[in-house]
């Protein structure tokens, strides 16, 4: 059983990482070297290309629009629910993954429905608000107690395990990345907490496009180049 086990776990091995090789591909960003300065058509395709910016970003544009110009808290949140509904039957329709489409309607109809049973707008942001102290909550606890989440992740990613704990470059640039990610969930908050005790809720919709997708494919790509470059430096060393 031992020895069957073992094989089959020799099989998945490259397989995984073929499949996680392919992901990269896809995503634009393994096509680019260390240093190289991403362009708007590498970042787009990061974060899901044209169609995935649509759906991230429109939502919360049509909610601050028609809020702003009609202060109807209804209309407002559920003509995001609307639009959500759209993408999903789109890409039923073309065949295409509906997970990204589908996790937007259930995070949108959770914000409408706070708004709609409170009669407060600013109440459609409070998940959002939620998830960022999650967040950063998780990325702090992580560095205190020396396991970087990012480090986490891309070991996981690389079928490296925990052997960039061994690595002292690896390790400042996964502790590096962490920072990073926190720091933007940290500046969400700094930025969105005080504008929704205000209840302006011109203000906190348009900071949370400003600091949602932009800031996010830009952190996306400060990250992989930080960790490529880490680990191609390591894997010079290991060859000299």
């Amino acid at each position: 059983m031992s020895a069957q086990g073992d094989g089959d776990r020799d099989t998945e091995i490259p397989s995984f990482r073929q499949s996680v090789g392919d992901a990269l591909r896809k995503s634009g960003l393994g096509r680019v070297t260390p240093g190289e300065v991403p362009t708007a058509r590498s970042l787009i395709t990061a974060i899901g290309g044209v169609r995935g910016l649509v759906e991230s970003i429109l939502p919360g544009l049509g909610f601050l629009v028609i809020y702003t110009l009609t202060k109807n808290v209804t209309l407002a949140v559920l003509a995001p629910v609307a639009l959500a509904v759209v993408f999903v039957v789109v890409r039923l329709l073309t065949r295409s993954p509906v997970s990204q489409a589908l996790a937007g309607i259930i995070g949108i109809g959770i914000s409408a429905a706070l708004a709609l049973l409170s009669g407060r707008a600013e109440q459609n942001f409070l998940p959002g608000i939620i998830i960022n102290v999650v967040s950063v909550t998780v990325l702090l606890v992580s560095i205190a107690v020396r396991w970087p989440l990012i480090g986490v992740i891309v070991g996981f990613l690389t079928n490296e395990g925990f052997e960039w704990r061994q690595n002292t470059s690896k390790r400042r640039v996964l502790y590096l990345a962490t920072w990073l990610w926190a720091g933007l969930f940290a500046l969400r908050l700094i930025v969105e907490v005080p504008l929704y005790w205000a209840r302006n809720v011109e203000w906190l919709g348009a900071m949370k496009l400003l600091l949602g997708v932009p800031l996010y494919a830009g952190l996306l790509w400060v990250t992989w180049l930080l960790v490529r470059a880490a680990y191609a430096k390591a894997g010079e060393r290991s060859t000299e």
